[in-house]
């Protein structure tokens, strides 16, 4: 098991951490890949998240346009939960 040493840098309002092509190849996570980030008692680890199979008759844009449009509608969502 190979150890690397990486810096947190500042992304925006947020925070990110490099990791060499090596371990990612590893794990077999590429440029534009979702990852699921679990925390447990101060250890981080993460994973490639396992794409879902879609149902019959609908597109591999699904969930990008779904995501979207949750995003657009935000405000009008939570309304509703909140009746």
């Amino acid at each position: 098991m190979a150890k690397y040493e990486r810096k947190v840098t500042k992304i925006g309002n947020s925070y990110g951490i490099t990791f060499p092509k090596e371990i990612l190849k590893e794990a077999g996570i590429n440029y534009g890949d979702r990852v699921e980030i679990e925390e447990t008692d101060g250890k981080i680890s993460f994973q490639k998240k396992q794409d879902a199979k879609l149902p019959d008759g609908l597109s591999p844009d699904f969930f990008e346009v779904l995501e979207k449009n949750v995003e657009k509608h935000e405000k009008t969502i939570q309304d509703l939960v909140n009746r």
